[in-house]
């Protein structure tokens, strides 16, 4: 089976879980035999990716790495697909808020859209031309699209090779902006959810607003978890032997990861014990605000911005925390709260996310709770055992999510399709 692959990044390339999914999955569908062409945007040209060195719309194997992909090659065309332009600008136009009230705090969040840069849609349709171009010189069966910038590079190249279209969805703009959506965006997905011939959401909180937003019937849309890398036994080494105990917050900071709520949070924890600090791992257009929020609470000297971070640096931040907060308003899986776990971090997580619907070992709360968001933390902190017993747990139901299982589904997902185009 050969699968023709749009996406927008990939390791040592991320900004986010997607980066992170399409590596795992692609090197576990890598092992089953599937034949994958990546398309990745020119930002990757010149650069190593397991062992093959990305080349302006070729490959080739480079000796001295290691041969991670047997069955994979990686092609590059000329666009600079890249949805966050940085914190703190807002470059597409008057800015979206909306008001959310949590326990009588009133809210201004910015949506995600504003994160996108004016030139963007543009950007989404040259890579469609540049990956068409790529797609009449290779042979497959299926068009596999990763979320809506590949969108339209996955209908063109379906309709025009007469292959069956997947659309992989991490992420929709319900998750991105709330109900104050990019209406362009909002089109782009719906034109290739309904193109395709199947849908994959990551959870099923992801399915079900698919369906409810976007018309699909629901036997279109399959689930398919997202995984972990097995990268450690259990017995990883602890930094928490300090005064003070670590409560971690990883991942963008943007309106849909919530990261106002852990601040707002954090206030009340440290209203009853003192001995804590709070970092907030990550980078995005809500950054300043929350520096800002952190110095009107009073805890601005309890709050550590790190910005992005990235491998080694990652590892130790788990490695330090006592606690992983994932208070996201929208999460259609959280990958990041998977990784703490395996890595022994014990984790409170958001009901209104996808993780929430398949993890027993962890913690949750609605993300606009920060009174009980307070109190598990302060559970945790202060009760050894319950953090022990969420250690251990938490660990071995992750390990039950294996990107081995996800690259199976996917395959049988693209099995249906076919045998769906054929009775069509």
């Amino acid at each position: 089976m050969k699968t023709f692959m749009l996406g927008w990044e990939f390791p040592p390339f991320i900004s986010g879980g997607l980066g992170t999914a399409c590596y795992g999955l692609t090197k576990a569908m890598d092992k089953l035999g599937v034949n994958i062409v990546f398309v990745l945007p020119e930002t990757c040209v010149g650069q190593q990716i397991g062992g093959i060195k990305i080349r302006g719309g070729r490959e080739s194997q480079e000796s001295g790495f290691p041969d991670v992909f047997k069955n994979v090659r990686f092609r590059a065309i000329s666009s600079l697909l890249k949805p966050y332009i940085g914190s703190g600008t807002h470059q597409s136009g008057v800015s979206k808020s909306r008001q959310m009230k949590a326990n009588n705090i009133r809210l201004t969040q910015i949506s995600d859209a504003d994160n996108y840069n004016v030139d963007m849609y543009s950007e989404v349709y040259r890579y469609a031309e540049k990956a068409a171009k790529i797609a009449a010189t290779e042979e497959f069966d299926i068009v596999h699209a990763h979320d809506w910038m590949t969108f339209p590079a996955g209908v063109n190249i379906s309709q025009a090779s007469g292959r069956p279209l997947i659309v992989h969805v991490h992420s929709t703009e319900f998750d991105r902006s709330g109900e104050n959506i990019n209406k362009m965006i909002y089109d782009i997905e719906r034109q290739g959810m309904h193109a395709a011939a199947k849908i994959i959401a990551v959870s099923n909180f992801t399915k079900n607003l698919i369906v409810r937003h976007y018309g699909v019937p629901s036997e279109k849309v399959e689930v398919v978890y997202n995984a972990v890398e097995c990268n450690n036994d259990g017995t990883s080494q602890s930094l928490t032997d300090r005064p003070d105990k670590i409560v971690l917050f990883l991942g963008r900071i943007t309106m849909q990861k919530g990261p106002e709520y852990f601040l707002y949070a954090a206030k009340k924890v440290l209203e009853v014990i003192n001995n804590v600090k709070f970092v907030m791992a990550g980078s995005g257009d809500m950054m300043h605000r929350m520096v800002e929020l952190a110095a009107q609470l009073g805890i601005g000297n309890k709050v550590l911005f790190t910005g992005f971070l990235r491998g080694y640096d990652v590892d130790r931040a788990y490695q330090m925390a006592d606690l992983y907060v994932m208070p996201s308003v929208s999460e259609p899986f959280g990958i990041a709260s998977l990784e703490a776990m395996r890595r022994n971090v014990p984790i409170l997580v958001s009901k209104q996310s996808g993780i929430a619907e398949v993890i027993r070992h962890a913690l949750k709360v609605d993300f606009w709770d920060i009174n009980e968001m307070a109190n598990k933390i302060i559970g945790v902190l202060t009760r050894p055992q319950l953090q022990a017993t969420l250690r251990k747990n938490g660990f071995s139901e992750s390990c039950r999510f294996r990107w081995e299982d996800s690259a199976l589904k996917v395959k049988k997902v693209y099995e249906e399709a076919l045998a769906l185009a054929c009775i069509n």
